[in-house]
């Protein structure tokens, strides 16, 4: 996946680099805050950023704050890369908005593992997003359904919001999904089906009556 990282030593920046870039990522790096914060506004920025806490112009817990108040980047999943070890200092860092923290000098092993949480979330939160979007989806279609229907008395065709009269087969099929198949109910079958058999097979009687020959 893509990450974005933001060092402002050099030394570390290209370790940092290196080692993600062997585990298969692909790395947009910049050099302190205001380059990083640039760079996560851009289309198809990073979900991921590993921020330096001390950086100069700007540090990780301002650009932190700064992601966290837009709502176009409140999916992106944010670890805290520093040397403060104290409780007071990583409940500063997840109160300023960062998913997670690891400490500097960096353990590829556990920076590694932090990271693969994060792309866990971010899977998920993409995955719920796709169900939200269906049943949203799902509503409007039904929302197509409701209301007042005209619908023909004779021939039970029904008009649409176009002012067109088409079958209710065709009116539902556009408007949710759903195929229709054809059958005949019990009732259909005995008050239509069974009498136009009847009649058939009397006049089938009558005619091979009529062009029999005489006795």
């Amino acid at each position: 996946m893509r990450i974005l990282i933001a060092e402002d030593s050099a030394t570390s920046r290209l370790l940092l680099e290196t080692t993600l870039e062997k585990w298969g990522h692909e790395v947009v790096s910049t050099r302190d805050g205001r380059e990083s914060w640039a760079a996560i506004q851009e289309d198809n920025a990073p979900q991921l950023a590993i921020l330096d806490w001390m950086m100069p112009e700007m540090d990780g817990l301002e650009v932190c704050r700064l992601i966290r108040a837009d709502s176009r980047l409140k999916g992106t999943y944010i670890i805290m890369l520093t040397a403060r070890d104290s409780s007071a200092d990583l409940v500063e860092g997840l109160e300023a908005g960062a998913d997670d923290y690891a400490t500097k000098p960096v353990i590829p092993k556990e920076l590694q593992a932090r990271i693969t949480v994060g792309q866990r979330v971010l899977q998920l939160q993409t995955e719920l997003a796709n169900r939200v979007k269906e049943l949203e989806e799902s509503i409007a279609r039904e929302k197509h359904l409701q209301g007042l229907l005209p619908i023909c008395s004779y021939c039970k065709k029904v008009r649409d919001d176009e002012n067109y009269w088409q079958q209710v087969e065709a009116y539902i099929e556009t408007r949710a999904d759903v195929a229709f198949s054809h059958s005949i109910c019990p009732d259909c079958f005995e008050n239509v089906v069974q009498p136009e058999i009847a009649e058939f097979q009397a006049k089938h009687r009558s005619d091979s009556r009529k062009g029999g020959t005489p006795s």
